[in-house]
Formats: structure tokens, C-alpha cells, sequence
């Protein structure tokens, strides 16, 4: 069970998420639709690099604390749910990158902790189709928008 000290963390972290260059990061991270491992080395190599590892390494954070016991795991999931989506972008390539990286605890606090939700990849195949969904509606609005 979280105490105070627990929900005071998860404020501090939510206000983090406030910041304009982090709430820029992650309205990115949002719209970014991996399709392979070389869609990160290409972001990698890009003008959002930064973008991409401030939200990775942001939630990677988190997550270390909810791991090395700072927070309570149950009270963390229960008041974030966007570590979860980020991991679900992540997850299919998460090994490659680790490979190809040479760094195989990359984003590591990240996946311990989401694992641990019950009943999680039922929940990560539904995220998916619904960053799917939403990314084509956005698709459209902006195709719609241009064409007028």
C-alpha cells in the first residue's frame, strides 16, 4: 500500500511531465509509429533524437524508483498508465535495440515494471490497436486539413 511520501513522488513526476519540452517530447513520442528497429536509428540520427530520449529515459527513471522501492508499484500503475503505453511501442523491438546498441539493460526499469501489472499483454495488445486507430484518425485529420 502507497503512503504519502509515495503519492508526493508521483506528483513531483507528474509535474516533470509538465514541463513545455517534455510535454513537446511526448505529444512527439505520441505520433512516432515504429515500424522496425531502424525507424529508432533513424530517429536516433534525426532533429528528435532528443525528443525520443527524454521520454524513453524519463519513464525508464520512473520506473527505477518504483523497482528500488521509492514508490509503491500498485499506487505508481494505478496513477500512471503512459509508461505503459510508451512500453508498448517499445516492447516488439526492445531486444534489437538492446542488440544493436550494445546495451542490454536498455529501458529495463521500464519493462520490469510494466510486466508486473496483471494481466498486461492482453492490455498491450489493446493499446497498440488503439495507438493504431488513433494515429490513422490523426492521419486523416491532417490529410483533410492540407487538402482545404
Amino acid at each position: 500500500m502507497g503512503t504519502h511520501h509515495d503519492a508526493d513522488l508521483i506528483l513531483k513526476l507528474y509535474e516533470l511531465r509538465r514541463e513545455k519540452t517534455m510535454r513537446e517530447a511526448r505529444n512527439w513520442f505520441f505520433q512516432f509509429n515504429p515500424k522496425g528497429k531502424e525507424d529508432f536509428i533513424d530517429v536516433l540520427t534525426s532533429d528528435k533524437s532528443g525528443l525520443y530520449r527524454m521520454v524513453t529515459s524519463y519513464w525508464d527513471m520512473a520506473c527505477s524508483f518504483v523497482n528500488n522501492g521509492a514508490i509503491d508499484a500498485q499506487m505508481f500503475n494505478d496513477a500512471n498508465g503512459e509508461h505503459v503505453l510508451v512500453y508498448a511501442k517499445m516492447e516488439p523491438f526492445l531486444e534489437a535495440l538492446r542488440s544493436q546498441t550494445g546495451n542490454p539493460t536498455f529501458l529495463a526499469h521500464l519493462e520490469k515494471t510494466v510486466k508486473g501489472i496483471p494481466g498486461i499483454e492482453e492490455r498491450l495488445v489493446n493499446i497498440r490497436e488503439r495507438i493504431q486507430k488513433i494515429i490513422e484518425m490523426w492521419k486523416q485529420r491532417n490529410a483533410k486539413a492540407q487538402s482545404a
